[in-house]
């Protein structure tokens, strides 16, 4: 049992990793799922989320990161974080966690973005890489950028791999 975060920008694959390896009664927290939970039924799974919903499914996520990490030595607790500064990474540090990188990259990413995401996730995608070619904590790994930026003030999570 353990904590994993997901990292990596917008579009790239991250739900869709930890759903091929989440288990039953594993712990997943998403930012998309929440607000999704927090509006009225729809077949929309648009990623544009708004307004209260935003500010809500924000709220509700950082709840559920707090509780989730009281729950590590019981399950598999996933978390999905984008870009985590370096407070949430110093945090996930704390509790050993392992830290996941999901990157097909930019030029993919890109692709998915003008196809099903709104505008503005492509500038949270040219921040993540703008922030992850710092090469403050990694090395490219089979073509891809470098994982994003741990904290230099404390200990990085126990590993990092890139997908």
């Amino acid at each position: 049992m353990g904590l994993i975060v997901v990292t990596g920008p917008p579009a790239s694959g991250k739900s869709t990793w930890v759903q091929a390896h989440a288990k039953p009664g594993d712990v997943v927290v998403d930012y998309d799922l929440i607000a999704r939970a927090l509006t009225a039924p729809s077949s929309d799974t648009s990623h544009d989320h708004r307004g209260a919903v935003r500010d809500v499914a924000f709220r509700a996520r950082a709840a559920a990161i707090r509780e989730a990490l009281h729950h590590i030595a019981d399950v598999d607790v996933y978390i999905i974080h984008s870009l985590p500064p370096a407070d949430a990474l110093a945090k996930y540090a704390e509790h050993n966690a392992q830290l996941i990188t999901v990157d097909p990259g930019q030029d993919v990413v890109m692709a998915r973005i003008a196809e099903e995401r709104p505008h503005a996730a492509r500038a949270v995608a040219m921040r993540w890489y703008s922030q992850a070619g710092r090469g403050h904590s990694g090395r490219p790994q089979d073509g891809h950028p470098p994982t994003p930026p741990h904290p230099p003030y404390g200990p990085g999570p126990r590993t990092s791999r890139t997908w």
